[in-house]
């Protein structure tokens, strides 16, 4: 199972953001992870002051990760290609990065947003 950026924030802020089933489907899988990519939005979103967090995004993320036991699936070169070869339908980068991580590990992915769905995978909502 794969987090986007939006549900591992929601998880760390006590998970009442998130589906009654995203809970439930992320407490039952014996693995959680998230891509690198969404250390990257964090510290971007907290650097334009758009999320304020009580220590740095570093020390933030190793925390919210330990205590959720959630890993992190490197960017490999692989992945970063594929996502360049995904169909146009979702425009934001980072996005495309966790898509094709999903793709490429066969994962579902826990995020609010339907237009995932559209490359195939299974979003858990």
């Amino acid at each position: 199972m794969l987090l986007d950026t939006c549900a591992l924030l929601w998880l760390a802020q006590g998970g009442e953001n998130l589906s009654e089933k995203a809970r439930s489907r992320i407490a039952a899988e014996p693995a959680v992870h998230v891509s690198a990519i969404s250390g990257f939005e964090i510290g971007l979103k907290h650097a334009r002051r758009k999320l304020v967090l009580p220590v740095p995004p570093a020390e933030w993320l190793e925390a919210v990760l330990a205590h959720h036991h959630i890993a992190v699936v490197p960017l490999s070169l692989e992945t970063c290609v594929a996502a360049t070869q995904l169909a146009p339908v979702h425009r934001d980068p980072c996005d495309r990065f966790i898509i094709a991580t999903a793709k490429r590990y066969r994962w579902p992915v826990v995020t609010a947003d339907p237009v995932f769905g559209e490359y195939g995978i299974e979003v858990i909502w």
